[in-house]
């Protein structure tokens, strides 16, 4: 794939609601109720990304959340998001920018360009750490956005084409993918000290590391493969010693540790879709199919767990074209709720709004 220039995204629609004053002045927007923002990554080069929000007390899904509140798009291919503080950080991998709005209403702050010259540094995904968020980026590097300023203090060199990130006391483990490296992809996570934010060593895991998640003193890795003799599979490695403990050759999308299990939702062209519960210990199944009470997924994608209620949240592509749906389970596997993201396509982070 060739470097993409980065480019602003499009901003000249501009969104008259009803209700509005005589002189058409924007909306005030008023602030979310409890509930949870989906990221719907929209179709590549198509600038139809759209943030969706449920209101999980009146079951109304709010339809392109964003763009009713700021009379613009939101850009081209939203690939993370997260809320720390006040804030709701959103990062836009084509449109090359992070987008910093407020949590509570998702009125626009700031948009942070992600640009060396006139190229596009393509982040991917972002992590808190003392008042920083550290961003992933696909020009090998890992920046630190200061959250008061909302500038870049610095960039860290990492592996080829950096995926997600986890941070595990004062480290940062970065998955470097090497995705646009085909046939040779990087197998290395870059450990960062957080204290002196450099690269202090590479370990060694499986091809093609994707996705992280952390817990019982261990780091699970989340590796695709070549999509050829390699298969897609799960590393674990210790944290205390940042040596690899485990392997299982599984066909993951994503994962998510919680309570102690690790939590696998099915991977692209996986024969059953939904989600298996492995034991951390050994990568063994603890639970086949998470989803208890028959309930139907079409292409699973995005997941999230809630810490404090245990609900799991799934999101389904249905076709990468249509609208998506999420679906929210009980920590036993029944369906609580579901709702579309019209227009949205491809939802992809959910994030849980406290109020």
């Amino acid at each position: 794939m060739k470097k993409m220039k980065w480019t602003l995204p499009a901003m000249a629609i501009t969104l008259f609601l009803a209700g509005c004053s005589k002189d058409d002045s924007p909306i005030t927007p008023t602030p979310v109720t409890a509930g949870v923002y989906v990221l719907n990554e929209g179709n590549w080069g198509k600038n139809n990304s759209t943030l969706t929000y449920y209101d999980i007390n009146n079951k109304k899904a709010s339809t392109d959340f964003y763009e009713t509140v700021n009379g613009s798009k939101l850009g081209d291919t939203g690939n993370d998001m997260l809320i720390y503080g006040s804030k709701l950080y959103i990062v836009m991998n084509v449109s090359s920018y992070v987008e910093v709005a407020e949590a509570s209403t998702a009125k626009s702050i700031k948009k942070i360009p992600m640009v060396t010259g006139s190229d596009s540094r393509s982040p991917r995904y972002a992590v808190p750490y003392k008042n920083k968020v550290l961003i992933s980026n696909y020009d090998g590097t890992v920046a630190v956005l200061d959250t008061a300023s909302l500038t870049i203090d610095k960039s860290i060199t990492v592996g080829s084409n950096p995926e997600q990130m986890a941070v595990v006391g004062d480290k940062l483990y970065v998955a470097n993918s090497g995705g646009l490296n085909f046939p040779v992809y990087d197998s290395t996570l870059s450990v960062i000290d957080l204290n002196t934010l450099t690269e202090t060593k590479k370990i060694k895991v499986g091809t093609s590391p994707v996705k992280l998640a952390a817990g019982d003193g261990k780091l699970f890795v989340l590796c695709t493969g070549n999509y050829a003799d390699i298969a897609p599979s799960i590393v674990s490695v210790s944290t205390s010693t940042d040596e690899p403990t485990g392997h299982r050759d599984i066909n993951g999308g994503t994962l998510v540790f919680y309570n102690s299990k690790l939590f696998v939702s099915s991977g692209y062209g996986a024969t059953t879709a939904g989600i298996t519960v492995l034991k951390t210990t050994d990568l063994s199944t603890d639970t086949e199919q998470f989803i208890s009470d028959g309930t139907s997924v079409t292409t699973p994608y995005g997941m999230m767990i809630d810490g404090e209620t245990g609900d799991v949240f799934l999101t389904d592509v249905k076709d990468y074209v249509s609208s998506g749906e999420v679906f929210c389970f009980d920590k036993t596997g029944k369906k609580k709720y579901s709702f579309m993201v019209t227009p949205g396509v491809s939802p992809n982070k959910v994030v849980v709004v406290k109020k």
